[in-house]
């Protein structure tokens, strides 16, 4: 009657523990990048009934493990700068004191000092960028994001001009005079503006002049200062002859800013990157279709986001979008195999293989969705189903003690 007794307390202690279990994950039912637990069963043999290869064994039951389950879950969009989710393998890397734990909760913080840190505030890992250079050839350290910061100005070194040239234009007319202004910046993040001017000298020829005004020149005089002149010859067809794609970019170079801001040196571009000339003679009215050039102003910072990449990028007033950090992916064979230590973080263990560590989308690892987080994957209706399996058995169990009470409180009863 002992081991009667011994199976339904095995039975209680089960149920109840896959209860506790049961509550943990709906506990956590909303908790970002949580993974839910599952129970697993194993008999326990108590004693034999009979002998021989016929003979049946009784006992009760235990918890063999408690376990993770690694499988994905949703994506959510939350627009927040630092929130960001995993889809497909591997971890966030945190820094805990002097323990690297992983994490797949994906909803970071940043402190005063630019540190970007978990709602536990540990250190998140990944690689910063270095002199504005992003590498991830160097170990992975605390990632660490400009709070306030001015972008640095970038001077203007190539423009391009996409414009027609009139071919029905007669020398000497109005219509033979055409300009195309370019703005431009310079080292101080100054704009100017600088003036291409065709005039048609012949046919399919076309004498150009690149000026600045004079106001921005030491001893400037006059309206405009000259920087540059060259003629452009059409064929037949419209299309720019000379200058040559082996001549082009045509260099304009300005000197003696009065503002103090350095001398530069511009390439004006009169092909496109596959060999297109910008520039063409067509009977069509002369007009400017496009122009681009490389210079930014100064800019201050104005957000931040991590990218689909895993970057986290700096956005400025100007327009430039800097990448500052870039966040580091873990991959584990085995994942199943880590520690829970609390905190929605695991650690590896003795079983564990070793973590791969390196950039989102390589290798095993999953990639990076920016201003997303990944949803707990507790499924509320089937843990519920499972709660009132789970007791149902401790009902059983306890019953089975009650009922072997009464047997036992019967059987002292018959020495009365």
């Amino acid at each position: 009657m002992s081991i009667t007794f011994s199976n339904a307390l095995s039975g209680l202690k089960a149920n109840a523990f896959a209860i506790d279990v049961i509550s943990g994950n709906l506990a956590n039912l909303n908790t970002y990048g949580y993974k839910e637990s599952k129970v697993s069963f194993q008999n326990l043999v108590n004693d034999s009934l009979g002998t021989g290869a016929g003979g049946a064994t009784v006992g009760g039951s235990t918890v063999a493990l408690s376990t993770r389950s690694f499988s994905q879950g949703s994506i959510q969009s939350t627009n927040q700068a630092f929130d960001a989710a995993i889809q497909g393998n591997g971890f966030f890397v945190l820094r805990s004191k002097a323990e690297q734990v992983y994490t797949r909760a994906g909803n970071f913080k940043v402190d005063a000092s630019g540190h970007l840190l978990t709602q536990q505030n540990q250190n998140l890992q990944g690689w910063n960028a270095q002199n504005g250079v992003l590498s991830s050839n160097t170990g992975i350290a605390d990632i660490r994001v400009p709070i306030s910061s001015l972008r640095q100005p970038s001077p203007t070194s190539q423009f391009t001009i996409t414009a027609n040239m009139n071919a029905s234009a007669v020398v000497g007319t109005p219509d033979a005079t055409f300009s195309s202004p370019i703005p431009i910046v310079d080292s101080q993040g100054n704009s100017h503006l600088v003036t291409l001017t065709y005039v048609k000298s012949a046919a399919n020829t076309w004498n150009y002049t690149a000026t600045i005004p004079s106001s921005a020149i030491v001893g400037g005089t006059g309206t405009a200062t000259t920087l540059a002149t060259g003629t452009l010859t059409f064929d037949g067809l419209g299309h720019l002859a000379t200058p040559l794609p082996v001549n082009s970019p045509v260099s304009i170079a300005i000197t003696g800013f009065n503002n103090g801001a350095s001398d530069m040196t511009m390439a004006w571009n009169l092909y496109d990157t596959v060999g297109n000339a910008t520039l063409t003679q067509y009977n069509q009215a002369s007009a400017n279709l496009g122009s681009t050039q490389d210079g930014t102003p100064s800019g201050q910072l104005k957000a931040m986001s991590i990218g689909s990449n895993g970057q986290v990028l700096a956005h400025y007033s100007n327009g430039d979008a800097v990448a500052v950090a870039q966040l580091a992916i873990a991959s584990v064979l085995n994942p199943d195999s880590m520690q829970d230590l609390g905190d929605n973080t695991f650690g590896v263990t003795s079983r564990s293989s070793i973590p791969a560590i390196g950039l989102p989308g390589t290798g095993s690892r999953g990639a990076i969705t920016g201003g997303a987080l990944e949803t707990s994957t507790v499924d509320i209706a089937k843990e519920f189903t499972n709660l009132l399996t789970y007791e149902r058995g401790y009902q059983a169990n306890s019953k089975v003690v009650t009922t072997q009470d009464d047997i036992l409180q019967e059987t002292v009863a018959l020495k009365r």
